[in-house]
């Protein structure tokens, strides 16, 4: 009988629409108005919307065009990456407080497994409202926590009771949570994938728990068991504090579309000067390069090489980028995006700490 994996207590933190609570934060005048981080411009993105712009449909990723269009009073104000990094390393110091074990997702949340919590408190509850107080001491922002005994249930949860909020899921309740959720809440289950789910009658967690495995695997492939196991409300996934980068890049969105190749090769030369001092500031090493165009017409296509060994230098960085960029052309249509990124990269061996505790029937839990 394969043993069972301890039981934890898992805390996901979710600061509340942080770039934009940041500029809240240090532009009073801005407090209680529609705001989006982001470009104003034609081809500007939001990067993040306030509560007030969200009331309109304002979400990240949104063209600005699109958004100023849903809200017409909407405020743009450029992003302070600097500004967003320093206080996130503010707030993840306060987790380590309370746990080694953080493992961040981006600036703005981060798994803590408090199961072993430094200060002895044994009540994950406890601990999360302990994080969310000292986050508002300390930077004048709202986060939200879900908390439960694993990861998958511990991030649905933090979402349940946005903004300022906390939603706590014990283990007893974590089948019966999951159950009724719709499958859109389910990570990896996008638009497509929850069309073909509907056209089979499934638009819950209890609709996926009530299907075998092998049905799972013969319509969803390579997620079945994930699906399988996570309907279920399990998933054995340690918190890692040393997530495992897979690539290193970065990419670039162009005022005007870019034809000729001499301004493709000076643009693709400025990001390879910012992705090569990642590379160094990283230590990263790896064996594939690999090109990202978009056209005007939103068609996008990526070119890759990899070597049998890691490329040594930036000078070999550039050379591949510039191969691969010439691949591509002549560009007829004109380039608005372009990136490239380093990528299979050398992956340390994994940490043989963080151990499973103790079993369901052993373990005494204070949520």
């Amino acid at each position: 009988m394969t043993e069972q994996p301890g039981i934890r207590k898992i805390i996901h933190i979710d600061m509340d629409a942080f770039f934009a609570s940041v500029e809240q934060r240090d532009h009073p005048e801005l407090r209680g108005k529609p705001v989006a981080v982001g470009g104003s411009s034609a081809r500007g993105v939001v990067a993040a919307a306030s509560y007030e712009a969200r009331k309109f449909g304002v979400r990240s990723a949104m063209p600005s065009v699109t958004a100023k269009r849903r809200c017409p009073d909407l405020i743009f104000v450029q992003h302070r990456f600097d500004v967003y990094r320093s206080v996130s390393q503010q707030i993840r110091a306060i987790f380590r407080m309370h746990s080694d074990l953080v493992e961040p997702l981006s600036l703005d949340e981060a798994y803590i497994d408090v199961t072993h919590d430094k200060m002895g408190i044994g009540n994950a509850t406890r601990i999360a409202e302990m994080i969310r107080a000292e986050i508002r001491k300390q930077t004048a922002l709202t986060a939200s926590a879900g908390v439960s005994y694993n990861k998958f249930i511990a991030k649905i949860a933090s979402d349940q009771n946005k903004p300022d909020g906390i939603c706590v899921i014990k283990p007893h309740q974590g089948a019966d949570f999951v159950a009724g959720l719709p499958v859109r809440r389910f990570f990896g289950v996008g638009p497509k994938t929850a069309e073909r789910m509907a056209a089979l009658d499934i638009h819950t967690g209890a609709d996926l728990r009530a299907q075998s495995e092998a049905f799972l695997r013969q319509n969803f492939g390579k997620s079945a068991g994930y699906l399988y196991r996570a309907c279920r409300g399990v998933d054995h996934r340690e918190v890692k504090p040393n997530r495992i980068r897979k690539s290193v890049g970065g990419e670039r969105t162009y005022g005007r579309d870019l034809v000729s190749e001499s301004d493709l090769e000076d643009a693709l030369d400025k990001i390879i000067d910012i992705v090569w001092k990642n590379i160094e500031k990283t230590g990263s090493r790896g064996r594939t390069v690999t090109l990202k165009a978009k056209y005007a017409d939103f068609r996008q296509i990526t070119r890759s090489r990899s070597l049998e060994r890691n490329v040594e230098s930036k000078s070999e960085f550039a050379d591949i980028g510039h191969a691969l960029l010439s691949s591509i052309m002549p560009v007829e249509n004109g380039v608005r995006l372009l990136g490239l990124t380093l990528g299979n990269l050398d992956l340390p061996k994994e940490d043989a700490g963080n151990k499973p505790v103790e079993t369901a029937a052993q373990a005494r839990f204070e949520f």
